[in-house]
Order: structure tokens, then C-alpha cells, then sequence
């Protein structure tokens, strides 16, 4: 693909990752079938006004995902349930070394911001839905 070219909208480049979406419920980890995300969390309690008893909420630490491994089958942004991953068009990551390409939350929250906006279903349809960082 030529470099002056955009890459096709549905093209799996790199995936985009918004950290203040993730709950670490770890349902990516455990379905990835390369095995090539890692994540790491701790809990916190946290006191809520009228509550009986502080809720207890993960937080997460780290999370990455290691690109030598990945097979970029998609299970996880699929098994999200907070739409916490995102495919991003861009394809021009390579690395000099191979352990560059374990991209952690911070790099991969820079992808999130070449996803682009969600076109409509329908040719015809006004509706267009936007991404919203969490």
C-alpha cells in the first residue's frame, strides 16, 4: 500500500485502547487465543454518599498487548462489554526490535486518537455516531 493512500476504513490496523473504560474484568485476556494481552489491576474501596458500605472497584494498573504475538483476530474488541477496545486504521508500527512491540496502555490509548468517527449503518440514514473517550 502506498504511502499517499489512507488505508480502507475497515482495515485492522493496531488496536486503540481507552483506560478509563476498562473495569480489568479481564474477559480479553481470557479469550485471546495468542495469549498476547496482559493486564494488571488492583482493588480499591471506594465510599459512595449513602451508602451502607464502601463498593469495591478494580483499577487498572497496566495493560498491553504484546504485537510479535498477536494475530489480529479481533476477539477483543468484539468481547469488550465497555467498549474499552477499538480498531485503528494505522498499519505503519513496525519496530527495529521485536520487543518494541509490546505497546502498553500508554501507547496504546495514542492509537485511540487515529480511530475514526462510526459511520452510519444505513447510506441514507442522518445518524452518525461519534467515539467517545471515556
Amino acid at each position: 500500500m502506498s504511502a499517499d493512500l489512507p488505508a480502507p476504513s475497515q482495515a485492522r490496523g493496531v488496536i486503540g485502547l481507552v483506560a478509563s473504560a476498562c473495569t480489568s474484568c479481564m474477559i480479553c485476556v481470557r479469550e485471546c487465543p495468542t495469549w498476547c494481552i496482559t493486564l494488571d489491576s488492583h482493588t480499591e474501596q471506594v465510599d459512595e454518599p449513602g451508602a451502607r458500605r464502601p463498593r469495591s472497584v478494580n483499577v487498572l494498573d497496566a495493560f498491553a498487548i504484546d504485537y510479535g504475538l498477536c494475530m489480529y483476530c479481533g476477539i477483543c474488541v468484539e468481547v469488550c462489554p465497555f467498549e474499552a477496545l477499538f480498531w485503528s486504521p494505522e498499519y505503519e508500527y513496525s519496530e527495529v526490535r521485536i520487543a518494541d512491540l509490546l505497546h502498553d496502555k500508554t501507547r496504546l490509548g495514542q492509537w485511540f486518537e487515529t480511530v475514526p468517527d462510526f459511520e452510519p449503518l444505513e447510506a441514507g440514514s442522518e445518524v452518525k455516531v461519534k467515539k467517545v473517550p471515556r
